[in-house]
Order: C-alpha cells, then sequence, then structure tokens
C-alpha cells in the first residue's frame, strides 16, 4: 500500500490523501487529465472537480484496486 498527498490546485487545503494499491503513474494517468481540463474550463465558469470524483475516476479506471481517500482536514491526528 502506498500514502500519496494529492495536490490538484494552488491551496493546499484542498489537498486529499490516497491510501491505495495504484502506482505514481496509476494515478496521474487519471487525476493529470482531469486536473488539465478543469484548468482550462476555469477560464470559462468558476466549475470546481471535487476530490471525490478524482477518487470514483480511479476506481473507473481500475475496479481492482484499493483507493481510499481522506481529506486533508479530515487527517487522523495523535496528540500526547
Amino acid at each position: 500500500m502506498n500514502l500519496f498527498r494529492i495536490n490538484t490546485s494552488a491551496w493546499t487545503e484542498e489537498d486529499f490523501f490516497l491510501v491505495t494499491n495504484l502506482t505514481e503513474e496509476q494515478i496521474e494517468s487519471v487525476i493529470e487529465p482531469m486536473v488539465s481540463a478543469e484548468r482550462e474550463a476555469s477560464e470559462e465558469n468558476d466549475d470546481v472537480i471535487p476530490n471525490e470524483a478524482y477518487c470514483k475516476e480511479l476506481q473507473k479506471a481500475f475496479p481492482d484496486a484499493v483507493v481510499v481517500m481522506y481529506n486533508v482536514d479530515d487527517e487522523p491526528t495523535l496528540e500526547f
């Protein structure tokens, strides 16, 4: 399993984490075209792709993969 922090915008608060058995290349093959399309469309409107949509597309592209998403705000924190 791998842990990735995914950044799709200039705002780190929109980052999310993926726990997955996918490789970096597999993730990029799905997410990069979506980010490019979102950036091109943002010149015309303010539509934003939600993080959950990236995960759904990964699951569609790789149905046998494990894909678990955590938003940065949902990050588990241990305090001592």
